[in-house]
């Protein structure tokens, strides 16, 4: 099928390869906004250590079989993440009471205020990247990242300051 131009019309999926183009690049922008919010734990908190931390705040206590289906990862790596994070400080792991053979992870108090810490300069950061934008796209934006994070299975936040990135 041809536009009145004599161009082929195009199709619904014409623009996916623009669309996948923007969604990297929006992506690099946010990791590295992820990676600058480090910097005020640099040395005890690794990138995917900060994401296990932001699921057991959003979790809380946790099994480490479940918190290594959740980052994707086989149970021995979930248990070295978290046994740097013990030596930190920032996270407890104990057996569990009700079936000795699991173990539970959650944030220590210290662990709770470094993931607020670094959510606000994330959240600081990424504001001031959004103030830039005219109005009219910050609420186009609104729609798109919402439709993105529900195609994408992410539930929406219900809190007024969310947790962190998902996904990081």
């Amino acid at each position: 099928m041809s536009s009145a131009g004599g161009a082929p019309a195009a199709g619904p999926d014409d623009d996916l390869p623009a669309v996948v183009t923007a969604v990297l690049s929006g992506s690099r922008l946010l990791v590295a906004v992820a990676a600058r919010s480090l910097s005020a734990v640099e040395g005890r908190v690794t990138l995917p250590q900060f994401r296990m931390m932001v699921l057991l705040a959003g979790h809380g206590e946790t099994k480490l079989v479940t918190m290594a289906e959740l980052l994707g990862v086989n149970s021995s790596t979930a248990m070295r993440m978290a046994d740097r994070l013990v030596a930190a400080g920032l996270v407890v792991r104990e057996v569990n009471p009700r079936n000795r053979r699991e173990s539970l992870m959650r944030l220590t108090a210290e662990g709770r205020r470094v993931v607020d810490q670094m959510t606000e300069r994330r959240r600081a950061e990424i504001g001031a990247i959004v103030a830039r934008m005219p109005a009219e796209q910050r609420r186009a934006l609104i729609s798109a990242m919402n439709a993105f994070n529900a195609a994408g299975g992410e539930s929406p936040d219900t809190e007024p300051c969310p947790l962190g990135l998902p996904d990081v």
